[in-house]
């Protein structure tokens, strides 16, 4: 799963890139990156966030009953591709409303006219991100995890190639006036849909391959009924974290010259740790809590949040450091080339490495949201979602108005990882109520531990910048001086911070370090 997930992560990352490449970090690129989120934002306000958070541990548990579970898999499946449906076909209808909540047009780079056009294109991506997630449940429950994980690959690769066509294709995109009948927009937009209907269906031999057939199977049973009661919480969780979204994007796209694109590939690169690790170990641990929690095993469930929260800590706290310090140099090697500049490619890369630290906070908390929801708790991390959006809305209006445009990217994404170092103490506190002792004490020490391996990390990297800044010619502003700059420290740093994770004998690396040895043993 994990090489699966890196390989979606790095596809998924890289047309990003072409299409910064392709269009720039300006208002094509803006609108783009406004209108590609939305289909997102409805699906997650529709049913995203339930179907991804409470689906699998009622599958686990209905795997109980007397035909496997395959009634009430049914029944889900019916109900929720009629609800995402109907959903689709509304947000279609009211792309130019869902427009103007995202984008004000009196300022900044999004034009409303290109974003409305790309959202007629790119909303009824909703109706196959819904199938996907279903598809993705039945799977994950029958403890079947491989086609979940590659099927993003081929809807990134889908993409790559639409890019290319987009890039190959002579002129820009009207805006004045905006068309839809533009052969560029079309490209892009039929493209990048085509690439999320791929996506869903190839699950569909995996499931064949398993015996389950796609049935309608309308009607309710007390299951179900129960379902509704927690995705009514989960849709107020969603809602909540939307309103965070809302007032993310305007600040950005009032305040920030290309800053919704900025920081969509800075939150892009933040989340790749997560993505590649992090998800890896949720979809694989999420079955064994469910079925701890359906046991009534709260000593499994415990130690199973310990067990992920000690490992997310040793993986991506080195990682972490590695990101602080070369976060700049990352954004110019990776951004600053086509149309877009080696100032937008610096301030991209500031922003990922003031953020860096919120890393592990991101990952401790969907850990424990997956445990709330494994007890068939959605009310709390509804509740523990609206403390953190209490704490990140008013310092987003102060990174808008006390902020140079130029700084109003990093100063959002530095606002996101504190309000994750919010919810990830808040979900701890809480989990403690709730379950008693959680063995906090020996993840508090993994995390200091990683911490000051990453931190030597971070304090012998900076001394290999400055050496490196003094020699070249051109210091490490420059497209080479930054590669040279990035591959040194982000060695050194990652060197540096697992030899003195070694040295400190914590626990939780040994699996890593028997994992390399076999792997050199072999090669």
């Amino acid at each position: 799963m994990a090489v699966a997930t890196l390989a979606s992560r790095i596809t998924g990352f890289f047309w990003k890139v072409m299409l910064a490449w392709a269009a720039a970090l300006g208002t094509v690129n803006d609108s783009f990156t406004v209108a590609n989120t939305l289909p997102n934002i409805v699906y997650e306000l529709l049913l995203g966030g339930v179907l991804a958070s409470i689906v699998v541990p009622l599958l686990v548990r209905s795997q109980d009953d007397p035909d496997g579970g395959l009634g009430y898999t049914q029944r889900l499946l019916t109900v929720g591709m009629t609800v995402i449906g109907v959903g689709t076909v509304i947000a279609v209808l009211a792309a130019p409303l869902l427009t103007r909540l995202y984008v004000d047009g009196s300022t900044g780079q999004s034009d409303p006219a290109l974003v409305t056009a790309f959202a007629y294109l790119l909303l009824p991506e909703i109706l196959f991100y819904g199938l996907f997630a279903l598809l993705s449940a039945i799977l994950q429950a029958k403890q079947v995890f491989g086609p979940t994980a590659w099927a993003p690959v081929v809807n990134n690769l889908i993409i790559i190639a639409t890019i290319g066509v987009y890039w190959a294709m002579p002129g820009d995109i009207t805006l004045n006036p905006v068309r839809m009948s533009d052969p560029q927009l079309l490209v892009l937009g039929i493209g990048t849909a085509l690439g999320i209907v791929v996506q869903a269906l190839v699950l569909l031999p995996a499931l064949r391959g398993l015996g389950f057939r796609m049935r309608w199977n309308w009607g309710l049973d007390e299951r179900l009924r129960e379902f509704g009661g927690l995705a009514l919480w989960i849709l107020g969780y969603v809602a909540v974290s939307q309103i965070g979204l809302v007032i993310t994007t305007r600040v950005l796209t009032a305040n920030a010259p290309g800053g919704a694109a900025i920081y969509s590939n800075a939150w892009l690169l933040f989340q790749l740790p997560y993505g590649v690790i992090g998800v890896s170990l949720l979809t694989a641990i999420l079955p064994r809590m469910s079925r701890a929690a359906a046991d009534g095993d709260h000593t499994k469930l415990v130690d199973d949040l310990s067990l992920a929260s000690r490992l997310s800590t040793v993986m991506l706290v080195p990682i972490s450091a590695i990101l602080s310090v070369t976060g700049t140099p990352i954004g110019i090697v990776l951004f600053s080339h086509g149309r877009s500049s080696v100032e937008e490619a610096s301030r991209l890369g500031d922003a990922v490495a003031a953020s860096a630290f919120g890393i592990l906070p991101y990952a401790l908390v969907m850990v424990q949201l997956r445990v709330f929801y494994a007890m068939k708790d959605a009310r709390t991390p509804t509740l523990i979602m609206l403390v953190m959006t209490a704490v990140k809305i008013p310092l987003l209006y102060m990174c808008g108005e006390l902020l140079t445009s130029d700084r109003v990217v990093v100063g959002v994404m530095l606002v996101n990882s504190l309000t994750f170092v919010v919810g990830a103490v808040v979900g701890q506190l809480w989990l403690w109520v709730r379950l008693g002792p959680l063995g906090t004490k020996r993840v508090l020490r993994t995390i200091v531990l990683s911490t000051m391996a990453g931190l030597v990390g971070v304090l012998v990297s900076v001394l290999v910048l400055v050496a490196m800044a003094s020699v070249l010619p051109d210091g490490l502003a420059d497209g080479w001086g930054a590669l040279v700059g990035l591959l040194v420290t982000g060695l050194v740093s990652a060197v540096v911070s697992v030899g003195t994770l070694s040295l400190f004998g914590v626990e939780e690396l040994k699996p890593v370090k028997t994992r390399l040895a076999r792997l050199v043993r072999r090669g």
